[in-house]
């Protein structure tokens, strides 16, 4: 890192747990975020800020005057642009450095295993259960770890699925494909603005430890917040050996930071 990289992320550096090496990792990294919309929005946002290297931005949809109240990497003079395009210019204003690829595409299994195994870390930002699969089950393919979150209404969720564990689960582990689940959507059942900030940053904040090797990742852990009281509860949730995405997967080895090695 040059003068101007050491200053611009001192307060990472400070970081005992980050430091200079975690600084590196972080800006070597490469970061897949499906969906640029309110969970996708403080992703972006926040990767950019903490200077990771590249990130790949993912989402077919337009900005819409009604996704202002909650999507904060957008503007109202960008109502109309695509998502992603809208996302690339917010990143760019908070830190130019950071290399963003912006897809106007839907994230299919096609587009997912190109862009899966050339990421370090995968954010799953969607608003839909077919994508949510999608996305995990690429990421069980190529043993890459998935950091999903979803909010609606009161109510979001947060958890980390990093396969290269063997006892850790896929996100077809908890929520299984085959189970007929009621899909929820922002336009008929609303969602607080916030909730989608909360989730979105944690969400940014378990990515840069992978990472950067800080702190104890949320694999293995479901992390479910009503922000009616404000109350978080968390779960543990084991693996399922006869789950039809991940049984019988070999993890290649044990979860490290792919961008630096460090453990």
């Amino acid at each position: 890192m040059n003068d101007q990289q050491l200053l611009r992320y001192s307060r990472h550096i400070l970081l005992d747990e980050i430091g200079v090496e975690g600084q590196e990792s972080i800006r070597r990294g490469h970061a897949l975020v499906i969906g640029a919309g309110g969970l996708g929005s403080p992703v972006a946002l926040y990767l950019a800020s903490a200077g990771l290297g590249q990130v790949t931005l993912v989402d077919n949809d337009t900005v819409d005057i009604t996704n202002l109240q909650r999507q904060v990497a957008h503007t109202t003079e960008r109502v109309g642009a695509a998502k992603v395009d809208s996302a690339q210019v917010a990143m760019a204003a908070i830190n130019p450095e950071v290399r963003v690829e912006a897809l106007c595409q839907r994230a299919d299994a096609a587009l997912l295993d190109t862009l899966v195994p050339t990421s370090d870390v995968v954010l799953d930002c969607s608003d839909n259960f077919t994508t949510r699969h999608l996305v995990n089950a690429a990421c069980v393919r190529h043993h890459k770890p998935l950091v999903a979150g979803a909010a609606i209404r009161f109510d979001g969720q947060l958890s980390v699925y990093d396969t290269r564990d063997d006892n850790c689960p896929c996100y077809a582990c908890v929520f299984p494909p085959d189970v007929d689940l009621e899909e929820a959507h922002c336009a008929t059942m609303g969602v607080f603005a916030p909730v989608v900030g909360i989730i979105g940053t944690m969400q940014a904040a378990e990515a840069l430890k992978l990472l950067s090797g800080a702190g104890t990742p949320l694999a293995g852990r479901l992390l479910m917040l009503d922000a009616r009281a404000m109350e978080w509860s968390q779960v543990r949730i084991p693996r399922n050996r006869h789950c039809g995405i991940c049984a019988g997967r070999t993890a290649p080895t044990s979860p490290h930071n792919p961008a630096s090695g460090r453990r």
